[in-house]
């Protein structure tokens, strides 16, 4: 979908529209007051104070018909400046414009607005020049918005909107809106039972049902023995930390507004673990290392927790506690670029194994003028930086440079998927860091017995599990492969009464061949039973009549497929076991 920020017509077409909008409000609802309404990467909106009145999904058609007229009449839409007494005159019974007004800089102050007809508004522009070019639009939802995102203040009424140039973009655009909602991780989680949420837990905390619970597990594993093959050295460290820990690591003065607040407990102040490298650089200092000792590969499937705010949370793409996929590189100057490509490498094995095809690699650098954000010390930076980069270019692998994206410790490559529905996401990420060994002054004695700071490399192939499952529910809309479905195969016999003691012995020696089934005997009617399992997109279907009964056959339909073939119970067994080979 486009980002309508990108493209300069449709940013002031969307802009332009959302005046419209309010137009027609302001004649629907006279009474209403109104906030701000700009153009954001999706389209538009409103926030708007309608006092006891309460706008729903059913309303939007007849405000959509109301700014048709507006459209229609053709107003030339006109910009005009004023002081800033002017414009408090002006706005004055709109005590939303008053606030907006009152907080610019002085009395001086140039203000502009524009009008179309009946219809004035406060805003810096820019905007098209006539009503008549906004045709092509669409109101989508509506929610609810605190005044200046501010829980303690009043509660607005959030209009969202698109815009076109021609009804061929709207028309797309709302064929791949629909195509996002059907691909949303939160309507596929639910209807799979992959997780739940509850306000009695607490909100951003997902709870992962048996069949997420299962999925996770695949993919823990998944990963843990492939970097159990590459040397990995698996840990377990507490999901919380002193915070003298994040003191020593720098994440106390860099991270604090996202962490969770601290606690006291008999006199030390604990907070949760927003990240696992202060911990893993501990575990690196328990021990004196030789340069024979490197690389150490320090590798953890780790829970965190990170205050995200309330706005920002979405289903568990965006949570308040998940799973890093995390590893921790301590090596030479000199090993860095074989570390590197063999990170760089298990990435890309995995991305194979995924089906995973879109995406691209971004070399992430610091902003030498933002002296607050990054650790002070330019020599570091200019040697991590070239030295990625350099290392980058040896390995062939093309990149962009993104200036002030780096880790507050040192440069990173992150790579960015483009997923079938929506905006670009960090998947994998590999951080080089000269940093944090030297401030828990971390050493290793070379081949001349002297003590060298290691270099160390952060790097996440999933980053969290949660957000791959949410990642990975919306590229297979929910249809997993075979070898990371929950459930592999369901057993449906034809007639409980005649074929049921054949369902269960099937059942159980595919449950004793370590396969993931289930067994579908109720007393249901068999296209029921049939149409619940493809609601479920589970790969294999097992129907059993009396021919699978008296031949000691199977047969199967795969999900999405009305075509049965019927194998022996031996051949659909290494079926199974070929679909999920190597991958565990």
């Amino acid at each position: 979908m486009i980002n309508i920020k990108e493209n300069e017509r449709l940013d002031k077409l969307n802009h332009s529209c959302a005046h419209l909008l309010a137009q027609a409000i302001q004649h629907l609802y006279p009474h209403a007051k109104f906030w701000v309404g700009p153009s954001i990467e999706e389209g538009f909106y409103y926030d708007i104070d309608l006092g006891d009145d309460v706008i729903s999904e059913e309303d939007l058609p007849k405000i959509e018909k109301e700014m048709k007229k507006c459209s229609k009449s053709a107003k030339y839409i006109v910009r005009n400046e004023i002081s800033k007494e002017e414009a408090l005159e002006k706005f004055k019974d709109d005590p939303y414009k008053i606030d907006l007004i009152s907080r610019m800089d002085d009395k001086d102050t140039v203000i502009s607005c524009y009008t179309q007809g009946d219809f004035t508004d406060l805003c810096r522009g820019p905007h098209v020049d006539n009503t008549k070019e906004i045709k092509y639009f669409k109101l989508l939802k509506v929610a609810g918005a605190y005044w200046k995102g501010d829980s303690k203040n009043k509660m607005l009424q959030r209009i969202y909107g698109i815009c076109f140039d021609n009804p061929e973009d709207l028309e797309e655009h709302l064929r791949l809106l629909e195509e996002a909602k059907q691909r949303d991780h939160r309507k596929i989680g639910k209807e799979l039972g992959i997780y739940m949420m509850s306000d009695l837990v607490g909100r951003g905390l997902p709870m992962y049902l048996p069949k997420g619970f299962t999925l996770w597990n695949l993919l823990e594993t998944y990963i843990r023995n492939k970097e159990i093959k590459r040397g990995y050295l698996h840990v377990q460290t507490p999901p919380l930390g002193n915070v003298e820990l994040y003191k020593t690591s720098g994440h106390w003065d860099h991270y604090q507004e996202s962490m969770f607040p601290k606690m006291e407990v008999e006199g030390e102040e604990f907070v949760l673990r927003p990240m696992n490298c202060p911990h893993h650089m501990v575990i690196y200092g328990n021990d004196i290392h030789s340069y024979r000792d490197l690389p150490l590969r320090i590798a953890e499937i780790a829970r965190d927790c990170r205050y995200e705010a309330s706005g920002a949370l979405k289903g568990i793409e965006r949570v308040r506690t998940f799973c890093q996929n995390d590893s921790h590189i301590f090596c030479t100057l000199e090993q860095v670029k074989d570390e590197f490509k063999g990170v760089v490498d298990l990435i890309l094995e995995c991305y194979k194994e995924l089906n995973i095809t879109d995406y691209k690699f971004e070399l992430s650098l610091r902003d030498p003028e933002d002296k607050v954000k990054y650790h002070p010390d330019d020599e570091m930076w200019n040697k991590a930086e070239e030295m990625l980069r350099q290392v980058l270019n040896d390995l062939g692998i093309d990149y962009v440079e993104k200036i002030g994206e780096a880790a507050f410790y040192g440069p990173k490559l992150d790579v960015q998927v483009k997923p079938a529905v929506g905006n670009e996401i960090t998947l994998s990420t590999c951080q080089l860091d000269f940093c944090l060994p030297a401030k828990f002054e971390l050493t290793y004695v070379d081949s001349n017995g002297e003590k060298q700071t290691p270099v160390v490399l952060h790097r996440a192939v999933f980053g969290s599990i949660d957000r791959f499952i949410a990642y990975y529910l919306e590229e297979t809309k929910g249809s997993l492969p075979v070898w990371l479905s929950p459930v592999q195969a369901v057993v449906i016999p034809v007639n409980t009464e005649f074929q049921g003691e054949y369902a269960k012995e099937i059942y159980n020696k595919l449950r004793d061949k370590n396969i993931r089934v289930e067994l579908d005997d109720r007393n249901e009617k068999l296209g029921y039973r049939l149409r619940e399992a493809q609601t479920s997109k589970i790969p294999y279907t097992l129907i059993l009549g009396d021919n699978e009964k008296e031949s000691n056959t199977v047969s199967y339909r795969l999900f999405g497929s009305k075509e049965t073939t019927t194998v022996s119970l031996d051949e659909f067994i290494k079926l199974i076991e070929d679909e999920q080979k190597d991958k565990f």
